[in-house]
């Protein structure tokens, strides 16, 4: 797929996850077949402060490539120099403005889908960084806010286009849904209509055969994957073969996906090294993604939440899963 002047090896795309994308989860989806990856979603505000540790998000080696960003701040002069300090820290190849995040707080900002409420802010942020960042500049956006106008939906997509967007990421579902409810797939298909540029599909792209249907019935030129790679980094590859051969891979062993929390939970033990605040309770949370499946996985559920070390932790793997 091409964006801008950036050729990007697959359409299927590793979203940018707050909170969860790390380098640790990058590696374990690129070890099984993600080709193209976001950074997690990062903050403008934290690029420009004072803290030692604002590059953190950013950590990557040479296995991690080829990456995206994703910023999501209010105004255009903040994202501007944000992108300017991340794009001289990080090899990303382009850069998203996240207008698409629900949570309040960031939204009460004039941030992520808040800045759905005032498009022409929207615009003026695409154009600054169209003209100043070498790398190109996509968006990603909701169908709407509280509700879905499919006409001011279709001229919100011309005009980030005519403001210097080289993609748009959209993700079925209004800022009020969140993440619940149906994805609108028509709506998706009308910006997808209005532009000529590629428009990337997101929401609910947990399995192979939800990737077909999302391509089908929008006619998007690719997909993000996110909360479906939760516990199943193998997704990325599952529907690449899926969508070339109509065939589904066969499910994956569970003693393979009990080696891959494993791997999983050492890449964070590694590149969390001087991070121990909030380490364990991360990995914690990996663990639970990988449960699925397993006998029990109710009980382990509860068990998990109450482990205290790494060891311990590897040590219930070892005999529960």
């Amino acid at each position: 797929m091409i964006i801008g002047p950036a050729h990007i090896p697959t359409n299927i795309i590793f979203a940018p996850l707050s909170g969860c994308s790390d380098l640790a989860f990058r590696l374990i989806a690129r070890e099984r077949g993600a080709k193209f990856c976001f950074f997690e979603m990062v903050d403008a505000h934290s690029l420009l402060g004072p803290h030692q540790r604002r590059f953190d998000i950013l950590k990557t080696t040479p296995q991690d490539a080829p990456i995206g960003a994703q910023l999501v701040g209010e105004t255009p002069e903040l994202m501007r120099d944000a992108a300017q300090v991340l794009l001289d820290y990080a090899p990303a190849m382009l850069l998203d403005i996240n207008s698409a995040c629900p949570v309040r707080k960031v939204v009460k900002k004039g941030a992520g889908a808040g800045l759905l409420q005032q498009p022409e802010t929207l615009y003026r942020m695409i154009g600054m960084l169209a003209k100043t960042l070498a790398v190109p500049v996509t968006i990603k956006l909701r169908i709407g806010f509280n509700s879905v106008n499919l006409a001011a939906l279709s001229d919100m997509a011309k005009r980030c286009e005519g403001s210097g967007a080289a993609a748009l990421f959209v993700h079925g579902r209004t800022r009020e849904q969140a993440y619940s409810g149906s994805v609108d797939y028509a709506a998706i298909r009308v910006v997808k209509e209005a532009v000529t540029i590629p428009v990337i599909g997101s929401g609910n792209v947990f399995s192979p055969n939800l990737a077909k249907k999302m391509l089908d019935e929008t006619g998007c030129d690719g997909l993000l994957v996110a909360r479906g790679a939760f516990g199943n980094p193998w997704i990325f590859q599952e529907i690449e073969h899926y969508l070339a051969t109509g065939e589904m891979l066969p499910e994956i062993p569970a003693i393979t996906r009990k080696e891959a929390l494993k791997q999983h939970l050492a890449y964070v033990e590694e590149f969390r090294q001087g991070q121990p605040k909030g380490k364990l309770g991360f990995m914690r949370k990996v663990a639970l993604w990988y449960l699925k499946g397993f006998p029990n996985a109710a009980k382990a559920r509860g068990q998990i939440n109450e482990i205290s070390t790494y060891a311990a932790l590897l040590e219930f793997i070892d005999a529960h899963l």
